[in-house]
């Protein structure tokens, strides 16, 4: 055990759980008054993450010493259990904020799509470790593994929930990118997309998502309508300044902004922390994210370093996403704020892939610390000797 905790990583310990916990403080803060308002005690939503946080953590402590070479045995069984759960969200899900994206199981809501996030990662690194031999022949190498990616997106997309499909559509290029596949291939792949999204749009055109891009791109031209809500995190943003108004003391989460404890509290944090408190945020997400990529640069093993590239692409790709839409660079999509967001199924899968993270970094470290055998051949020849002995004048 002792020899585990040398070759751990502490980053990754230290900065998900620094993150987990004040999210959690901000959760409090950002929803005990809407929680009053809903009926529940104002500890309502507080009480509820820290109950996902201690699940979360034991997941993070299981996968951190679960080798994670292990997963390519299961990857059959991850990916029809995703279909399955995926499946019976359209069969038991219920809904909430016009998505059927959820199982009740009594005391806990649980969101399939999240899952679906590492799972994708695991069986794409899986699929293309495996056809690194062959990785140049498109049909054979690149397309297959593509297909069953496309199915759970049009699962996830079905319930709708874009925001999801999304992030796991760029996680998949991410790791098809990092694959090695050809360029020509990309751009086939790329063009492939591009013809998938025209076709989509149409069907996928509402009323709803059209007010989503004019309350983003043009928010003063309906401030009590389509622009309300980015109006508003505006409003906390600004008022926060460089310091904030001190923890606790936002006046935008008194029910003049949406959701100010799920895809909105970096405004909430903007306004009570100021530029300080979300400088520190988004520098703690973004160590763990360039950590991911250091180790899959690191590792020699092509499943371990695509499984690194999947885990940080995903972190910092919803980062991006959740924070594009609390400033109005990106349309609202509903997508939460890592590790800080209240989501009890975001919080879990997120110290899940940051545990499967360490693993591979352990795995690093050993390695590194492994003597290399040295042969005959290896030792260097000594610029004053010739042949081992020492040069005559």
């Amino acid at each position: 055990m002792y020899k585990k905790l040398k070759d751990y990583d502490f980053t990754l310990l230290i900065t998900p759980i620094i993150l987990s916990g004040f999210g959690i403080i901000m959760i409090y803060s950002a929803s005990m008054v809407l929680a009053v308002v809903e009926g529940y005690e104002s500890n309502h939503y507080l009480l509820r993450q820290l109950q996902w946080f201690a699940i979360g953590m034991v997941g993070f402590l299981f996968t951190t010493f679960f080798p994670y070479k292990k997963y390519q045995k299961f990857i059959k069984l991850i990916v029809l259990g995703i279909i399955l759960l995926l499946l019976s969200v359209k069969i038991f899900g219920t809904v909430a904020g016009n998505a059927r994206s959820w199982i009740n199981l009594g005391p806990v809501n649980l969101q399939p799509s999240e899952f679906a996030k590492l799972g994708i990662i695991m069986y794409l690194a899986s699929v293309y470790s495996k056809k690194q031999s062959y990785l140049n022949n498109f049909n054979r190498g690149v397309l297959p593994p593509l297909i069953l990616t496309g199915l759970i997106l049009i699962l996830i997309v079905a319930q709708p929930d874009i925001g999801t499909a999304s992030i796991i559509f760029l996680i998949a290029c991410s790791v098809i990118f990092s694959s090695g596949i050809r360029f020509k291939h990309l751009f086939v792949l790329i063009a492939i997309g591009l013809l998938v999204i025209a076709i989509a749009i149409p069907q996928m055109v509402t009323e709803e998502r059209v007010s989503r891009f004019t309350g983003a791109y043009a928010p003063f031209e309906s401030p009590d309508d389509d622009g309300y809500q980015l109006i508003q995190s505006y409003v906390a943003i600004g008022v926060g300044g460089v310091t904030g108004e001190g923890l606790g003391q936002g006046v935008q989460k008194l029910g003049y902004l949406f959701g100010p404890h799920t895809d909105f509290i970096m405004a909430v944090i903007a306004e009570e922390l100021g530029f300080i408190g979300v400088f520190i945020v988004i520098g703690c997400l973004a160590t763990i994210v360039l950590r991911g990529i250091f180790i899959s640069r690191k590792c020699d093993d092509s499943f371990g370093a695509l499984l690194a590239i999947g885990i940080s692409s995903m972190i910092g790709i919803q980062t991006f996403i959740n924070l594009g839409s609390a400033s109005g660079i990106l349309p609202i999509t509903g997508v939460t704020l890592p590790f800080v967001s209240y989501g009890g199924s975001s919080l879990l899968i997120l110290l899940v892939s940051v545990g499967v993270l360490n693993n591979i970094a352990m795995n690093v470290k050993r390695k590194e610390q492994e003597p290399v055998p040295v042969t005959k051949q290896d030792i260097p020849t000594n610029p004053f000797t010739k042949g081992g002995r020492r040069w005559s004048s």
